[in-house]
């Protein structure tokens, strides 16, 4: 008698992109431009960012998140604390990288890739637009929080301060390109500007967008008027 096995390949793609998580643990810093005001370029892998509500529902009581390492932005981190999330498909991903300080509303960014894994079809927003939003299980140590919203695709994007925006010739809310040359160079359009006192020039996209273009082997970046 003939004995087959299958083997679920996205349960494979999904054990091989926690491996590649655990190692990356959160936004990572992979290219700097070399022209111009100096360019950070960071592939922002899949996160959450919780209400102190929530830290506390998730791992107990007066618990607070515990800083892992500083991120390029100043008075952000990488938190110690990881949670898995849930899908309506009972699937998850089960170590989510919190990011720090905590929110007033708890968000979930995933790429696209984590999102038909999870069978979630969150949409592209900016960072903290929540309306209209799908939700998803969060589960931790001591409890599980059952979000109404709060996931999405983060929207590609720059932050700079007033200083680069006047260099660049943009306003917040506008819309810049980014070129990246690389063995598979990519122009992002429509990167949401976002300008701030005390913020580094820094662009984020996600991990389906950094693979597309290559960004590891990139040689040169641009950001441009769009």
């Amino acid at each position: 008698m003939k004995h087959s096995s299958t083997i679920d390949r996205q349960w494979i793609e999904q054990i091989v992109r926690e491996i590649v998580q655990s190692r990356i643990g959160s936004p990572s810093e992979l290219v700097k431009s070399r022209t111009g005001p100096e360019l950070i370029v960071s592939i922002s892998a899949r996160h959450a960012h919780l209400s102190q509500e929530h830290v506390e529902i998730l791992f107990g009581p007066g618990s607070k998140l515990t800083k892992m390492k500083d991120l390029y932005q100043d008075g952000f981190f990488a938190a110690e604390e990881t949670v898995m999330v849930v899908g309506p498909r009972k699937r998850m991903l089960p170590t989510v990288r919190i990011l720090g300080p905590t929110r007033p509303e708890t968000q979930v960014e995933l790429a696209f890739t984590d999102s038909i894994s999870l069978g979630i079809d969150p949409p592209v927003r900016e960072s903290g637009r929540l309306h209209d939003t799908p939700g998803c299980v969060l589960v931790g140590p001591k409890g599980v929080v059952e979000l109404k919203k709060g996931v999405i695709r983060a929207e590609r994007h720059a932050h700079m301060s007033p200083e680069e925006a006047k260099y660049y010739g943009v306003k917040d809310k506008e819309r810049m390109n980014l070129r990246v040359y690389s063995p598979c160079p990519v122009t992002f359009e429509g990167l949401l500007v976002r300008v701030g006192q005390g913020i580094k020039l820094e662009v984020h996209l996600d991990t389906d967008e950094g693979n597309a273009c290559d960004l590891e082997h990139a040689t040169k970046i641009e950001l441009i008027r769009g």
